[in-house]
């Protein structure tokens, strides 16, 4: 085999981010034993029971990675993906797939990926949490301008000039930084996010408003990001540009809100930053706070403009559901909640726990949760700032912080950084509820504290991101030593 060939595969298994798995006998490893001649092909874009023809991309000694091309037999569980720009945009990979089955593999991944990192077998796992909506189920989106737009395969093909290539907003193309697809609709919002878009790309468009290059860093236009509540009326659009036009943007403000009076707040943020980040350096609010709300089990949260919050506000509440279920709170434990950011894990069990502090990297993400504890009149939570990339042992000791109960962590995608596991383990918490975006660091992470005393006892994935391969997943341990 060489890279380039294509093959006809039958896809048998899937795997983590999204692979269809096919197992073929060859020679590469002539020394091997009959059964593990079975050499494994990871197939973006097959399903288990399609047959296809795949380009390989990459072969190594023990697998190999190729690309269907075409699909000879679909699987039975394809369908019909919903939104035309499927197979183009990179937003929802698994559109075409049965919701209930995207349900089942993701269940199954986190017990493989469990099995193979933490090589871990002797737990409870519960059956995954779908969500409530499988479509407008988001509550931000973040939309790029480029003065590159992508070009489908017809507007090429058709050798004729065409006069708005240079004007895009949309989303980026997979891999591609300085192209993005010129999108009129998308079904992860909402209807009226999809037409602020389509909107604020005809109001800058016709005025040649020019868009920022990350080649020349010129350029006025960098992102439109827009929030909405889910359980409150309110919804910011929030315009990233590279400099002020206080004339500029005053015009456009007069026309969002003579257009869409349900807009609560207009921001405009200016970023000096060379990279492709949709947040700013500082912010001007054009009208209204300058913030939303939304609420969460009850709870109200104040989101900012560059704040984090939950991206599925409605599954939100039973991902801290089940961490709450995990975590079994009698009323008078002291807990520590690692990554706490906004506070809003902290604030949803407020009132079930003794008391909380709460350690965050963010300075922005503090201040946050002071206001969110004002919000909620909670009295039992502390949030604290803290390098969660060093030791945070030394502040529970210049503070005389007890030590807890119960852990709860829900880190970034990288997950827990070597240093705070082994602070973990030095105060070695009776209970700890992990929460994580990313199963494959989940499971390294687990295996580190399943080998320093702690016993995994029960996993629940929880679905966030329909129609996508990622994964939320909520893991209890317990120190056994």
């Amino acid at each position: 085999m060489k890279k380039g060939d294509i093959l006809e595969l039958e896809i048998t298994s899937y795997a983590f981010e999204g692979k269809g798995v096919a197992k073929i006998i060859t020679d590469i490893n002539p020394t091997a034993p009959d059964n593990s001649k079975r050499y494994v092909i990871f197939v973006k874009n097959g399903y288990p029971g399609d047959v296809v023809k795949a380009r390989l991309k990459k072969i190594k000694k023990s697998y190999a990675e190729a690309e269907a091309v075409s699909i000879l037999k679909k699987s039975a569980h394809r369908t019909e993906p919903r939104c035309k720009y499927f197979g183009v945009c990179g937003g929802c990979k698994q559109l075409d797939l049965d919701y209930n089955v995207q349900l089942k593999y993701k269940s199954e991944q986190v017990d493989e990926i469990f099995r193979h990192i933490a090589g871990l077998n002797n737990y409870e796992t519960l059956p995954i949490v779908p969500s409530e909506k499988i479509f407008f189920y988001r509550n931000k989106m973040e939309f790029s301008f480029a003065n590159k737009r992508w070009l489908s395969d017809d507007e090429i093909n058709s050798m004729q000039e065409i006069n708005d290539k240079n004007f895009a907003l949309g989303l980026h193309i997979p891999g591609m930084y300085d192209k993005v697809l010129d999108i009129d609709e998308c079904f992860l919002q909402s209807g009226i996010s999809n037409d602020i878009l389509n909107f604020t790309r005809s109001f800058f468009k016709e005025r040649n408003v020019t868009i920022y290059s990350t080649e020349t860093h010129t350029g006025y236009l960098r992102n439109l990001v827009i929030k909405q509540s889910f359980h409150r009326n309110d919804l910011m659009v929030n315009l990233v540009t590279s400099e002020e036009n206080p004339d500029l943007m005053a015009a456009y403000s007069i026309a969002i809100r003579t257009s869409f009076p349900e807009v609560t707040t207009l921001i405009n943020n200016i970023s000096k930053k060379k990279s492709q980040v949709a947040t700013g350096d500082y912010e001007i609010v054009l009208f209204g706070s300058g913030f939303i709300y939304d609420t969460i089990g009850g709870k109200i949260f104040r989101i900012s403009a560059n704040s984090f919050f939950q991206t599925n506000t409605l599954q939100a509440e039973k991902l801290y559901g089940t961490a709450f279920e995990f975590a079994n709170l009698k009323g008078n434990e002291i807990i520590y909640d690692l990554y706490s950011g906004a506070g809003t894990i902290p604030i949803f069990i407020s009132e079930k726990a003794g008391f909380i502090y709460g350690f965050e990297n963010v300075s922005s993400a503090i201040e946050d949760a002071h206001v969110n504890i004002g919000l909620n009149n909670t009295t039992n939570f502390k949030p604290i700032l803290a390098d969660l990339n060093k030791s945070f042992l030394p502040i529970i000791d210049e503070n005389k912080i007890p030590l807890p109960e119960v852990l709860i962590a829900d880190p970034p995608r990288s997950g827990i950084h070597p240093k705070i596991v082994n602070d973990i383990l030095n105060i070695h918490p009776p209970k700890i509820v992990y929460i994580s975006c990313n199963p494959a660091t989940q499971a390294r992470d687990v295996k580190l504290l399943c080998d320093g005393g702690y016993r995994l006892i029960k996993v629940r994935p929880v679905d966030m991101f329909p129609h996508t391969y990622h994964i939320e997943n909520v893991a209890l341990l317990e120190y056994s030593k």
